[in-house]
């Protein structure tokens, strides 16, 4: 052994926590030699704490910030030489866990997998997630130490983030499938949801030492295969609502769409040069309304299925717009309703 080494470890040490990164919770400092010798001084500085492991057991966790005295046995030399068996090295180990005791705030969380439930207006099966921010501190470092470290070298804000994100899900989906919030409200009750995760998640990370402060969800998202099958029923209603407007059932207008492309379309019926006919077919069956078995008779105006001359004009007015009757069938077709006032 190098004379030198020898003479370096007999002497006592002070050990304190001088590069506190701002992102770490909890880290095993690295001293020249675990065979601390007695009388050896620890500065615990404000916002630090300290776990004490000596021959493997948790001795002491100090939180107050103060200069310590240790006591080893561990013996300047007499120690050392009393261990020649040893290869002169003392069974008796102290190791140093320094832990924040300030907060660790404005922690950026998100789900890791979306979230699914049955969306209870649209009767269908969505995805949702979710993202925010918490704040964190420990609550037991020696809990923490012994459920969750082990011995791990440094435990930080990326890790906490991690086992937080990973405890969220599970109230989560619990939470969204007794509450069922529509799809349009779901922002309404970010408060209340983030105030439920938090008691939640608070109470699984007490367990593991830890304790959530502030938790807040900022947004949810649902996901594209949800948005986009959401749009298509949207689309749909508000095709509906159309229809309505102009006294028309939505089959109606579905027909009026399919026939518009077709006439638009190259090679369709424009390109067929059969415009015209199909427009005047379309207004037939507009018009005629006396309707038995899904069977079509003759139009009769006398009858009290005949729509009325405004609902009448209205079909017309939209064949018109639609381009799919001429102007000249169109003032025709508007004076004959006229004249039958």
């Amino acid at each position: 052994m190098d004379i030198r080494y020898l003479f370096r470890h007999q002497l006592r040490s002070v050990i304190e926590w001088k590069e506190q990164s701002t992102d770490i919770l909890f880290h095993r400092l690295e001293t020249s030699t675990d065979e601390i010798k007695n009388s050896s001084k620890l500065i615990v500085a404000p916002g630090q704490g300290c776990l004490l492991v000596y021959d493997g057991k948790v001795k002491a966790t100090l939180t107050e910030p103060d200069t310590y005295e240790l006591k080893t046995a561990n013996h300047p030399f007499i120690t050392t030489l009393l261990n020649l068996a040893q290869n002169m090295e003392s069974e008796h180990k102290m190791r140093f866990y320094f832990f924040r005791t300030a907060e660790l705030v404005n922690v950026l969380w998100g789900t890791a997998t979306p979230v699914k439930y049955m969306e209870p207006h649209y009767n269908i099966p969505v995805a949702l997630g979710a993202c925010g921010n918490f704040s964190v501190k420990i609550d037991d470092a020696a809990i923490m130490f012994s459920t969750l470290l082990g011995t791990v070298s440094d435990y930080t804000a990326s890790d906490v983030r991690e086992l937080v994100s990973s405890r969220i899900v599970a109230p989560l989906t619990s939470f969204l499938a007794e509450k069922a919030y529509p799809y349009t409200e779901v922002d309404k009750h970010l408060l209340e949801l983030s105030a439920d995760l938090q008691t939640r998640t608070t109470e699984e990370l007490q367990r593991l030492g830890l304790i959530l402060t502030d938790f807040r969800i900022d947004s949810v998202t649902f996901d594209d295969e949800t948005l986009t099958r959401i749009g298509r029923i949207a689309d749909m209603t508000a095709e509906k609502q159309a229809a309505n407007e102009v006294d028309l059932d939505y089959a109606g207008v579905q027909k009026l769409a399919a026939l518009r492309d077709a006439v638009r379309t190259e090679g369709g019926l424009a390109g067929a040069g059969m415009q015209i006919g199909a427009g005047v077919q379309l207004a037939k069956e507009f018009f005629n309304t006396n309707n038995n078995n899904n069977t079509t008779a003759p139009v009769n105006e006398t009858t009290t299925t005949t729509p009325d001359a405004s609902s009448r004009l209205k079909q017309l007015k939209q064949l018109f717009e639609e381009e799919l009757i001429t102007e000249e069938e169109y003032n025709k077709k508007k004076n004959e309703i006229l004249g039958s006032l």
